[in-house]
């Protein structure tokens, strides 16, 4: 009977391995190598989890890894090698550790054919990590030391389409086409937080999610959207931008969804693009808002709902000095509004 159970846990076992794509020998060896400081759940054999245990290094990680989570730890050195036989990996988080630039060794990384996921948020970074490889699509760096982004640092990524790098010292010099070149098909870039007083030049076209919250910017250039044709969701807030700062025109983009400037100095509300959605004017200095603001002649709209109505829906204008209610021919342009915060 006892021999008839272990035959049955062992064709279990061997069937959760095979439905998981991987040889019984490889689980094994796997399972095997798992660093005594870690955890390698038997239902998860490609993951490696070291996370909260108070590291100060990284122990030697077996050679099926695909997920690796190190975050939590008091790592200093980004150590080659202890991930020398890891070379399938395909998610590595480092978040919350004590890892310099000077303590990421060289070419650690870019050995890593495989890896699409790189979190180092909250460590102790000066720079970009340099040379990365080209199978990177995810890359968290927030809340380090950044002040130096290295020219080149992003060619060859071409699969790269989250840049994050919020929270950092980077300025208007550090963002530059020079430094993003290579960048071509990137969706999001996070770069709030920062001690930007312009907006960045040479951001690529494909750019979706643009965040620029709690910089320094007074102004933006007209027509700077141009050169980024995709943007639908762009954030602005906590800057210092001023109504002279923003030229009439220049959110008149047909791709721009969601757009979010509380926290500023505007005193009059700025020209709203017909497609428009979700529009975020909280803690601003305007005193009024007026019929002047919709996109189209408020008497060519009428009750039915066509492309040629404007699309807004919800619009934020508390911590203003306006005066309720809002003006009819407001109401009457954005039909489809669902929401007025004021």
């Amino acid at each position: 009977m006892a021999l008839l159970l272990s035959l049955l846990c062992t064709l279990c076992l061997v069937g959760q391995v095979l439905g998981q794509d991987m040889p019984y020998e490889e689980y094994m060896a796997q399972i095997q190598a798992c660093p005594k400081e870690c955890r390698c759940p038997p239902n998860f054999p490609r993951a490696v989890y070291c996370d909260n245990k108070a590291l100060k290094s990284i122990p030697q990680i077996p050679k099926y890894t695909w997920y690796l989570y190190l975050q939590n730890n008091l790592i200093e050195v980004l150590s080659a090698d202890a991930l020398r036989n890891a070379t399938q990996l395909r998610w590595l988080n480092l978040n919350r550790n004590k890892i310099s630039s000077e303590g990421v060794e060289e070419g650690v990384l870019s050995t890593m054919s495989h890896l699409a996921h790189l979190y180092m948020d909250d460590n102790l970074l000066s720079s970009v990590p340099s040379p990365l490889p080209a199978s990177l699509e995810h890359l968290l760096l927030s809340r380090n030391r950044i002040s130096k982004i290295p020219a080149g640092v992003f060619i060859g990524l071409d699969k790269l389409n989250l840049l994050d790098l919020q929270g950092n010292k980077l300025m208007d010099e550090d963002v530059t086409e020079v430094s993003l070149k290579g960048l071509n098909n990137l969706v999001q870039i996070n770069l709030a937080k920062n001690q930007l007083s312009s907006m960045p030049l040479g951001l690529p076209p494909t750019t979706t999610q643009l965040f620029l919250d709690g910089n320094n910017i007074e102004k933006i250039p007209a027509g700077y959207f141009k050169s980024l044709p995709k943007v639908a969701f762009l954030r602005l807030n906590h800057n210092k931008l001023g109504s002279s700062g923003v030229p009439k025109n220049v959110f008149n983009v047909s791709s721009i969804l969601d757009l979010q400037l509380s926290h500023n100095q505007l005193t009059e509300v700025p020209l709203i693009p017909s497609g428009l959605e979700h529009l975020h004017l909280d803690h601003n200095n305007i005193k009024s808002v007026s019929g002047a603001v919709c996109p189209v002649a408020v008497d060519t709209v009428d009750d039915s709902i066509n492309e040629s109505v404007p699309r807004l829906r919800y619009l934020r204008l508390d911590g203003n000095e306006i005066k309720p209610p809002i003006p009819r021919d407001v109401i009457l342009c954005f039909r489809l509004l669902r929401s007025i915060v004021i």
